[in-house]
């Protein structure tokens, strides 16, 4: 499969199942488009067929000259020698059956408090309740968790736990608790830790910062950009905005970290559509790892994003990717989470077709210890699990998200950009189509324009 597409100037070839992205020139660029229609996925490189050769002379003859187009296609079938052009999926063998793997707990998402101190008005959680009522988890209750994890990870040594809510900082005694716990049995068992933590910011203090930069491998901060875009949707119960009280807390935080991992975490609705400025500001401030995410709720919400507004998003992504690239190269950058793509490696097969791993390697625990496949499918009882005491018991429940996979999901099957995404999020398609195997539409929308605007970063700082 051949993606091609032209962003800030340049001219880029994908090929899908090689992973190999091309920068071509005018010639090299039609002909290949011409040459898709003609020449189908391959396992091994064969010549040109002779039909194709005389459709790509003919479909140029005007615009190049004859020696130029024989050279373009001398040019490609070199590269469909190398397997970088016109590749056969191979992939799709490999999950004849992803039911057979083992089950192996790799991360926990610990619900550490169903409780939170601002009223987000896009938050899908309820302000903190998730369907249920507010809650804080028990040492107890985390510690069972901690012990499931340990117990079902196999042999794998390293493992995830994020501690989320609501507002983890409203159980804050518990998390040190649990963290203290945590290194405790890695010796014990020969695990590694890697402890997370997401914030809206109301509670840091002096205590919890120095904690945080010496346990938590990565703490998310929770802004949604320039202080009126962030008050009108993350205001306190009362009504009052947010923003002057935790931004100097995020960029003293963000100061100290050094070398450590953080992101500046922000949501994007149809009320800052031009959320490339927020991203700015961000940078401005003085952050250098952020994200922005698309809010996604439906459509009869007034801040919902609609297909109609995709033009509108797309061009925001360009003007972010054109701002990225010129201030790498002013050594002032930034990292934008949605822009970092690894062509070179990247993660291994399993991971580019299954995704998340929700519902198998990655799990949700509520306060009350209940396993849900992740933290956006908590509260509904069709998705419940199981239990830390017992364990996953509703193997149907789990069976279905070891299906699912890019070769699972129709729309997925015939998309470039399906080992980049995996497949995109089962919650948003379970909660636009009823089913984990469909796709969120306007989201894949979103995600193959920022893909698209990555590889092209990427093709930008290698010009140089």
């Amino acid at each position: 499969m051949i993606h091609q597409y032209k962003n800030n100037g340049y001219n880029i070839i994908l090929d899908v199942n090689s992973g190999s992205v091309h920068v071509a020139d005018d010639i090299l660029y039609d002909a290949v488009e011409i040459l898709s229609k003609y020449v189908p996925d391959r396992k091994e490189p064969e010549e040109l067929a002779k039909e194709a050769r005389q459709a790509v002379e003919l479909g140029l003859a005007g615009r190049y000259s004859l020696p130029q187009i024989q050279e373009a296609l001398e040019d490609i079938q070199e590269l469909i020698n190398q397997e970088q052009l016109f590749v056969e999926d191979s992939y799709q063998d490999f999950v004849v059956d992803f039911k057979s793997r083992k089950t192996v707990v790799k991360a926990l998402c610990l619900h550490i408090a169903h409780d939170c101190n601002l009223a987000c008005r896009y938050c899908f959680a309820e302000e903190g309740e998730y369907h249920g009522h507010r809650a804080l988890m028990s040492f107890e209750v985390g510690k069972k968790a901690l012990d499931f994890l340990i117990a079902n990870s196999g042999s794998r040594r390293n493992l995830e736990v994020d501690f989320f809510g609501g507002e983890p900082l409203m159980n804050w005694e518990v998390v040190k608790r649990l963290v203290t716990y945590g290194r405790e049995q890695e010796g014990v068992h020969d695990k590694r830790f890697r402890f997370t933590l997401t914030t809206n910011g109301v509670l840091l203090n002096d205590e919890i910062v120095e904690f945080c930069n010496r346990e938590m491998s990565n703490v998310v901060l929770s802004l949604d950009g320039r202080k009126e875009i962030n008050d009108k949707m993350r205001p306190f119960r009362g009504g009052q905005g947010s923003y002057d009280r935790i931004v100097p807390r995020f960029q003293q935080f963000a100061e100290s970290r050094g070398e450590r991992d953080y992101y500046v975490r922000g949501t994007f609705t149809r009320y800052n559509l031009d959320f490339a400025q927020d991203v700015i500001h961000f940078a401005d401030l003085g952050f250098s790892k952020m994200s922005m995410e698309p809010v996604v709720v439906p459509d009869e919400e007034a801040y919902s994003i609609r297909e109609e507004d995709l033009p509108a998003i797309f061009e925001q992504y360009d003007k972010l990717a054109v701002e990225y690239i010129k201030r790498k190269k002013e050594n002032r950058g930034f990292q934008f989470f949605h822009f970092m793509i690894d062509l070179k490696a990247g993660p291994c097969v399993a991971k580019r077709m299954s995704g998340c791993g929700s519902g198998t390697e990655y799990l949700a625990v509520t306060p009350w210890g209940d396993l849900y496949p992740c933290h956006q499918f908590v509260g509904q009882e069709e998705f419940l699990l199981g239990n830390v005491d017992t364990g996953v018991t509703n193997l149907a429940v789990r069976d279905q998200f070891k299906s699912c996979n890019v070769y699972a999901k129709e729309k997925c099957r015939s998309c470039f950009a399906r080992f980049y995404c995996s497949g995109g999020c089962a919650a948003n398609s379970y909660n636009f189509h009823g089913s984990i195997t469909d796709t969120y539409e306007v989201g894949c929308a979103m995600q193959k324009k920022r893909i698209e605007c990555a590889i092209m970063i990427q093709a930008a700082l290698t010009d140089e």
